[in-house]
């Protein structure tokens, strides 16, 4: 099992270093610890760090190859970095052995989440007119190359990784290397100190090469393999695609280690698995219905109009469905809370795609990321008020399905049979009878169903609740304007229940 472990955490380490010139310590180290019991011992991460290093002589050394086929090695800019980042690897490696297991390994660890999360944020780090490959360096250029190659350096030697991500971004961000020449640069590069900082390794610990020769030669050939069919991919795909795919698949790794290795200290935190555990669920309910929905729209011709409403659907049913598996109040709120958190970032950040309006079928720009917001948010403070507060969960549920469904048929109806504008005070002028009355009628019967299967209360109650809610729903919607029912009407549908349910 540990053999297909490491081989795995090769694969992906070549990944890494042949599409951005990743050191192969950055995914191989904080998984070997994690999950291999023979690299947890008081020597395992330096152990793991050497078979890393190994591992990246070969894979650094093809992949550089193929950048000089390319014609993507600048050395006259990178001359400096190299002469002391070789200089700094054997100083390096004799600070990590004395540093020991905990300090290497947690360092690993915090270290991979970091490098994922650099490059979503920036995925690109070439300054918008490289300079010249061959352009000498001034006196500002060897400064920064003296420094940062004395450091990085360093930091290659004593935990291995981070080194081929620091390169990188000093080459593109500081000499203005063009970004491709810089990966094959520093993959050139991390073929040298790799060689360095393994024979100190195996000089200092010659236990690792008796022990686990196996490994050693398992890892060197998967991620030798692996990095020259990365580096033939990278060097012909936009640089902003390479760094958005290693940032995911680094942040992923990362945060998966750190879980696995702080399992036992997390087991107390009784919440924060309830809340992994319903997340858990809801990606499965939620990658369901957008397969279902996307699949239709494949197959079949689907209105502007219907298709916003599916995607409505999904939305509102997406509370109901954290509430069902959650079972407990204070879960479920904080997933709302914590998906809202994470939505809004994600949806503005994909708004840059091409293909985003034409997906949620926006009125206005930010509309998707905004009413999303607001409904999750919305949907938090209701829960927690009607069934953390007053032990009303049915509240909550059927104040969310009468808004959701309601207003579903009110924009339907109202856009396909409506012919008479409404003209009362607050109301808003574009919106018509018919839709209205569909709203407060598929309310109703949305609210009174709702309360007869998740309430205590009689029938006769569940339907005289239906009766008095339901028009008080559809005159909210009716003078929300600008998105504002997602609140207005969810709100006012709760706080009418719960009067009238006292009486």
């Amino acid at each position: 099992m540990e053999l297909l472990i490491c081989a795995l955490a090769a694969l992906a380490a070549g990944v890494g270093t042949g599409l951005a010139g990743l050191s192969a310590a950055t995914v191989m180290v904080p998984v070997m610890i994690v999950l291999c019991p023979s690299f947890a011992g008081e020597t395992g991460a330096y152990h793991a760090t050497a078979i890393a290093l190994a591992s990246d002589i070969l894979g650094s050394a093809f992949t550089s190859a193929i950048y000089i086929k390319h014609k993507n090695i600048d050395l006259k800019r990178g001359g400096i970095m190299l002469a002391c980042i070789i200089s700094m690897c054997v100083a390096g490696s004799i600070a990590a052995w004395h540093a020991g297991n905990v300090v290497l390994g947690t360092f690993s660890l915090f270290l991979c989440v970091g490098i994922g999360i650099r490059f979503l944020l920036k995925p690109d780090t070439q300054k918008e007119k490289p300079v010249k490959k061959g352009a000498k360096l001034d006196w500002k250029g060897i400064a920064i190359s003296l420094f940062f190659g004395l450091t990085i350096g360093f930091g290659t030697g004593f935990v291995g990784t981070g080194g081929g991500m620091m390169m990188l971004v000093v080459f593109t961000a500081f000499l203005g290397m063009e970004r491709k020449s810089a990966v094959g640069t520093s993959t050139l590069i991390m073929t040298f100190t790799a060689l360095i900082a393994f024979v100190s390794h195996a000089l200092v610990d010659p236990t690792l090469v008796l022990e686990k020769w196996q490994i050693l030669i398992l890892c060197i050939v998967v991620e030798s393999l692996a990095s020259i069919v990365s580096a033939q991919f990278a060097n012909k795909v936009n640089n902003r695609v390479v760094g958005l795919v290693t940032g995911a698949v680094l942040t992923v790794l990362g945060v998966i280690m750190l879980g696995i290795h702080y399992r036992e200290a997390l087991a107390g935190f009784t919440l924060l698995w309830k809340v992994l555990e319903c997340f858990e669920w809801y990606l499965v309910y939620l990658a369901g219905w957008l397969t279902v929905l996307l699949l239709a729209r494949h197959f079949f011709s689907i209105p502007k109009e219907l298709w916003r409403k599916l995607l409505h659907l999904v939305a509102y049913t997406s509370s109901l469905f954290m509430m069902f598996e959650s079972r407990d109040w204070l879960t479920a709120t904080v997933c709302c809370l914590v998906f809202a958190a994470v939505v809004y970032p994600v949806l503005h950040y994909s708004e840059r795609w091409k293909g985003y309006n034409d997906l949620f079928n926006q009125r206005y720009p930010g509309e998707v990321k905004t009413s999303l917001l607001l409904l999750f948010c919305t949907h938090a403070v209701l829960i927690a008020v009607c069934w953390g507060w007053l032990g009303k969960a049915y509240i909550a549920v059927t104040a969310i399905l009468m808004w959701g469904v309601g207003d579903t048929a009110a924009a339907l109806i109202g856009k396909q049979f409506g012919r008479h504008h409404v003209h009362l005070p607050l109301a808003d002028s574009r919106k018509t009878w018919e839709g209205s009355a569909a709203m407060m009628v598929t309310a109703f019967v949305a609210g009174f169903v709702s309360m007869l299967v998740t309430s205590p209360l009689e029938w006769y109650i569940c339907l005289a609740l239906a009766a008095v809610a339901a028009p008080v729903a559809a005159y909210v919607e009716l003078i929300s304007q600008g998105g504002n029912d997602t609140v207005t009407v969810p709100v006012a549908t709760a706080f009418v229940l719960f009067v009238v349910s006292i009486l």
